[in-house]
């Protein structure tokens, strides 16, 4: 494929520009998480050779001034709208929590849509999309609700949650993700990449059998890692996760 001269925009935030890279990933951050979240992984990826593009959904940061999309389809086909112009080379994705199902959404059209295969999908931290848990969903009109499901998870220090001024800054997006986490329904497609799934084993929001479930959604071969730890593992397993996407980015 012809490689084209990208900018980030947007959606989209380099923090570790490798713009000769083989590969590129993109990665998808959690409900009510921002493209900011990455920049450990970005700066680990990027070492090991990769372009590292982290997707910053609307509502947050310097997008704070927009309305959040609170409809995962809508907010996949938006990311495949934005991200095409980036897709000259072999690409993986990494999504996390929320962002798994975005990035499922988003190789499903790459996919199915636009003829990419992805190398490789990573799915972390988020049950696969045909499991659904009775009774868990959160009341979004309750402040108190949403807060607490988040000090739950762990990952956001407490200092900023009780801060009251921050909290009106995050809530609006936390509410619109949930909403948007809680409304999806998958359209029964699937991949035909190889998916990696990545789960801790303390995390109250992801069994290993639900996210050894996500076999059913890629023909292709699905390997599941556990690792110690909750629902925000992914900072204590740096090393060995980028090695495990470096090795993904590696075949083909």
């Amino acid at each position: 494929m012809t490689r084209v001269a990208v900018s980030p925009g947007l959606w989209t935030r380099q923090y570790h520009a490798r713009p000769e890279a083989p590969a590129r990933i993109f990665c998808f951050p959690h409900a009510g998480g921002s493209a900011s979240s990455f920049h450990p992984m970005s700066a680990s990826l990027a070492a090991a050779q990769l372009d590292v593009v982290c997707l910053q959904y609307p509502g947050r940061q310097d997008r704070l001034g927009e309305p959040c999309v609170d409809d995962l389809h809508e907010l996949a086909d938006r990311v495949v709208a934005e991200i095409e112009p980036w897709l000259d080379r072999p690409v993986l994705l990494f999504g996390h929590s929320m962002g798994a199902t975005v990035a499922f959404e988003v190789a499903l059209r790459m996919e199915h849509d636009l003829g990419i295969v992805p190398r490789a999908a990573f799915f972390s931290g988020r049950r696969a999309p045909s499991v659904r848990r009775e009774g868990a969903l959160v009341d979004l009109e309750s402040d108190e609700a949403l807060l607490c499901e988040i000090r739950s998870l762990g990952g956001t220090d407490a200092r900023f949650l009780d801060d009251e001024g921050v909290r009106e800054m995050i809530l609006p997006a936390i509410r619109g993700d949930f909403r948007a986490v809680q409304g999806y329904r998958p359209s029964g497609s699937v991949l035909s990449c190889p998916v990696r799934v990545l789960t801790g084993d303390g995390d109250p929001k992801t069994t290993v059998a639900e996210a050894e479930a996500w076999s059913g959604h890629t023909t292709g071969p699905c390997e599941v890692r556990v690792f110690r730890g909750d629902h925000f593992f992914l900072a204590d397993h740096l090393p060995e996760i980028t090695r495990l996407v470096a090795e993904a980015a590696a075949l083909g």
